[in-house]
């Protein structure tokens, strides 16, 4: 069943429950409403009677009341409760008089009075004038206030089911105005799942329906970029792969076919060799980051002094910075601890400082400082700076700039630092020449391993 279908139909049910429950009590209750109205007519034509009841001139009391039931048709009767007599009565002679012996003892407080199989709504008033003590009952037959009642509820029924209608029109406009939008981002959703990203259009929904169509697209943008990502990885894999496969290969077929001899062959095996660890590197550095981005358990958190990494980064970069003829400086702040995996982020610096080291004139500069949350290495350098069309995807796998080896060594320190719960950024000095690569993490004594 669709969820227009499943929503209205529970709309509908809660409606009718709620109607149902207060029609039954209205009409439980109507009846108790109509016998207090009932007997408060009832009380008012008692006084009228009592007044003429209590006429002490028999011709003049007697054509009055005659006259006076005869117009209203009133159910009433009048008895002398001390002679047991009665008086009037409009009543069936058995009804009347068994209403007079059972006054005392069991109707004297009740509204209804049962009489000859049939049921009356009674109001009794009583005087005592000379020596008698005369009961004035007044009453009407409940038969006439239960088709009132059933009246009523005939009408109540039609304006029920007159406002369930309404109930319907109105659940089917609300949960049309819900279910549209759903209906069309699920449209969008297949799309996606075609892979149709340029063909997902805007949703115009509102509320937590909108919220989840911002969602959909924004993870629409988010596939595309790494299915777009994932191309170009390949692309450039398979680039980097082929150059040191078609230079090993070259120069076997090359000696094994006498084209290269002597000196040449042996600069050929140098070449194969070179290249042999040159392609391992690559393949290592790619099994690395496909790990690092998996659940495998590569990564193994301690508690480390950051402090004492950068110092361990510096001095293994030492030769290649003296080489280079750069100077290498770190200015700790303080001792500072993370929950890390220490040889990760020892690689992630030692690629960061060593990137900065290739392209730095004359310095690099390892900058530590701390606040109460957060630990900040930075590493500045005084060369060129990165250009800027390399700087929105400097962190990408197989991106390098001139100086670059296999363009994967930041790729596999953002992965490091990401994995570590922290953030990696580069910029260009604004101030001077060079640029700053900035790591941040979490100063923290223990973590979980994600």
């Amino acid at each position: 069943m669709k969820l227009q279908y499943q929503l209205n139909a529970a709309f509908a049910a809660v409606i009718l429950f709620v109607m149902t429950l207060t029609a039954f009590f209205i009409y439980s209750l109507l009846m108790d409403m109509l016998i207090q109205d009932e007997r408060g007519q009832l009380e008012e034509r008692a006084k009228l009677l009592s007044q003429i009841t209590t006429e002490e001139d028999a011709s003049v009391r007697v054509p009055q009341l005659t006259r006076l039931v005869q117009d209203q048709d009133y159910p009433l009767l009048l008895f002398d409760l001390r002679q047991e007599e009665v008086l009037f009565s409009t009543l069936p002679t058995e009804t009347a008089l068994d209403w007079m012996e059972r006054f005392e003892d069991e109707l004297i407080n009740e509204e209804v009075w049962e009489g000859q199989g049939e049921s009356y709504v009674v109001y009794n008033i009583g005087f005592a004038p000379n020596s008698s003590q005369r009961i004035l009952v007044m009453a009407t037959p409940l038969d006439d206030l239960q088709i009132v009642q059933n009246q009523f509820a005939q009408r109540m029924v039609f304006v029920f089911v007159v406002g369930l209608l309404l109930a319907l029109a109105v659940s089917y406009f609300m949960t049309n105005r819900l279910v549209t939008p759903l209906s069309r981002l699920q449209k969008e959703v297949n799309k996606i799942e075609k892979r149709q990203f340029d063909q997902v259009q805007p949703v115009k929904s509102s509320g937590e329906i909108k919220e989840v169509e911002r969602s959909v697209r924004h993870m629409a943008e988010e596939l595309e970029r790494y299915i777009n990502t994932q191309k170009l990885f390949f692309q450039n894999a398979s680039h980097e792969l082929k150059t040191p496969l078609m230079s090993i290969q070259g120069y076997a077929e090359g000696i094994k076919d006498g084209i290269f001899t002597g000196a040449d062959a042996d600069r050929g095996l140098e070449v194969m060799v070179s290249e042999t660890e040159r392609l391992k590197k690559i393949v290592n550095e790619m099994i690395l980051l496909a790990k690092l981005d998996s659940s495998e358990d590569v990564y193994h958190p301690e508690h480390v002094n950051l402090v004492e990494l950068a110092n361990q980064a510096k001095d293994r970069l030492f030769p290649l910075a003296n080489e280079k003829g750069v100077e290498l400086n770190l200015y700790p702040d303080e001792s500072f601890y993370s929950f890390v995996d220490r040889e990760r982020v020892l690689q992630a610096l030692i690629n960061i400082v060593g990137n900065a080291v290739r392209h730095a004139e004359s310095r690099v500069d390892i900058v530590t400082e701390t606040d109460n949350e957060t630990i900040s290495i930075q590493v500045i350098d005084d060369g060129s700076g990165i250009p800027e069309e390399l700087l929105s995807q400097l962190f990408q796998r197989f991106i390098k700039g001139k100086e670059g080896e296999t363009g994967l060594g930041l790729a596999i320190s953002r992965a490091i630092i990401e994995r570590s719960g922290g953030t990696i950024d580069a910029r260009n000095n604004v101030s001077a020449q060079g640029a700053t690569f900035e790591i941040s993490l979490p100063q923290r004594m223990q973590q979980q391993n994600k």
